[in-house]
């Protein structure tokens, strides 16, 4: 359909992803037909030079900053629109829409970067927020112009101002300092609580009940304090017993989840 006309989200980040570039068709789990296609480009590479063997070269200040690579994410719709021009302006007018297309576009992304961290068996492979892109744009074009980044209409899309502070985000500055002077500490359960946020928020409910028991059961040993957060167990430990046979509802374990960071930032806030 040489003709037709295909929706995007676009990202760039002034950081490598991991995948090598090229273009990855995602497919429907189930039925297994393609769903997007997700092009990944680097822009402005620095040209590698061989220096193995060389001995180091003494410098006396850090001169220019060395210029960093532009990678471009590209997530192409595989059906064809029927009105392009409409369904830009209903995006571009309901902010509401607009925020659903680019966080989808983002998991489907995420998604690649994990398989690729699997992949890789790279443990530092990272996924992305929409905080990370340096631009993020929505539009059309002819899929194989598309692939190659160009398009025929398309606009920026601006981050939402950020919300109001709540419990779970308060004086991250002021926590920070806390921490590396030493009259603050990290708790362990707070680098699992932080990972089974970030399985919930991509759909990955399976590992974010397990990730979930774990945090739920270190958090109760750093903090007798938190006690109330018992009462999670039993719905925390059904989960992540389901988990290990299928998916299952998250409701319960979204609750858990703001409960704990509910409980490690007042916790913070006792440190500051």
């Amino acid at each position: 359909m040489p003709d037709s006309r295909f929706g995007f989200v676009q990202f760039e980040f002034a950081f490598p992803l991991g995948p090598a570039d090229g273009r990855y068709l995602r497919r429907r789990p189930g039925d297994g037909g393609p769903e997007r296609i997700v092009v990944l480009r680097t822009l402005g590479a620095r040209e590698r030079r061989l220096i193995g063997g060389r001995r180091p070269q003494q410098i006396w200040e850090a001169g220019e900053p060395e210029p960093v690579p532009t990678v471009r994410a590209t997530l192409v719709d595989v059906e064809p629109l029927d009105d392009p021009d409409s369904w830009l302006d209903a995006l571009q007018s309901d902010r509401a829409a607009r925020e659903r297309r680019v966080e989808e576009a983002l998991r489907e992304l995420n998604a690649v970067l994990r398989a690729h961290r699997a992949a890789a068996a790279d443990p530092y492979a990272r996924e992305v927020s929409r905080g990370h892109a340096n631009a993020v744009r929505i539009g059309y074009g002819n899929g194989e112009k598309v692939a190659e980044g160009r398009f025929e209409a398309a606009y920026e899309v601006r981050e939402p101002p950020p919300g109001r502070a709540t419990a779970e985000g308060l004086a991250p500055q002021e926590r920070l300092a806390a921490i590396l002077s030493g009259s603050g500490q990290v708790l362990v359960s707070e680098e699992l609580v932080l990972r089974a946020r970030l399985d919930l928020d991509a759909g990955r409910i399976r590992e974010a009940a397990l990730q979930a028991r774990i945090a739920l059961e270190a958090l109760l040993a750093e903090l007798p304090e938190a006690g109330e957060l018992a009462s999670h167990r039993a719905a925390v430990g059904a989960a992540a017993n389901a988990a290990l046979e299928g998916d299952l509802a998250a409701d319960a374990l979204d609750d858990a989840v703001k409960a704990m960071r509910t409980a490690i930032a007042r916790n913070a806030r006792r440190s500051l």
